[in-house]
């Protein structure tokens, strides 16, 4: 949250918002939210640990959210107007992706085709289901999920969310990639989508 009578601040689809919490210190999460909405919405997986993360869950502990800062350059998508648009997720990755889709459907017309590739390890941990049959739907968003760690009934792909992208790419005409998850799954995509036939600068990341 702001101070109160602070103008609002602004960020660009899939930036990052730097949050302290008191003496728990700063923490990084991206904004959920698109940049045209009044709340400001973040995807935060639960753990405990003495941070913001920790106390942000721990129902004893009041809270005082200060937003500092707003980092990264986000994904630029107003560049690639007319062009299909990949978003890669893995996890809470999903969080800055969410933000660029939100945003482009308020200009939805002036973009090709959008396609979601979004990998968790189990079906609970997926975010989000309810929008994604609904709005998403309505939006004409493609939906692709993949589990690593599947466990009861999925009847789904299974393995890792760069995996789904073979059978993806080659059918989008002039396509833009973006891509959100740990250092590790992005280096991967990157290389599966190069091998692929994207240029790098076809390959976005929000930092």
């Amino acid at each position: 949250m702001t101070p109160r009578n602070a103008p609002r601040p602004e960020f660009k689809a899939g930036q990052v918002a730097v949050l302290e919490m008191g003496s728990y210190g700063d923490s990084y999460f991206a904004f959920a939210s698109a940049p045209e909405e009044n709340e400001f919405e973040f995807l935060i997986k639960r753990r405990d640990s003495p941070n913001v993360t920790g106390a942000l869950f721990d129902p004893h502990i009041a809270k005082h959210v200060v937003l500092k800062n707003i980092v990264g350059q986000g994904f630029l998508v107003e560049d690639h107007k007319g062009r299909d648009l990949v978003f890669v997720a893995m996890g809470t990755g999903l969080a800055p992706l969410r933000s660029t889709l939100r945003h482009v459907f308020h200009s939805r017309k002036e973009f090709g085709r959008l396609i979601v590739l979004y990998g968790a390890r189990a079906v609970e941990d997926f975010c989000y289901e309810d929008e994604m049959a609904t709005e998403w739907l309505e939006q004409r968003v493609e939906l692709r999920q993949v589990l690593s760690r599947p466990n009861g009934d999925w009847s789904g792909p299974t393995g890792y969310v760069q995996s789904l992208l073979d059978n993806i790419v080659p059918n989008l005409k002039n396509p833009v990639a973006l891509v959100c998850g740990s250092q590790e799954m992005i280096e991967q995509t990157r290389e599966r989508l190069m091998s692929l036939g994207f240029a790098p600068e076809k390959i976005l990341t929000n930092y």
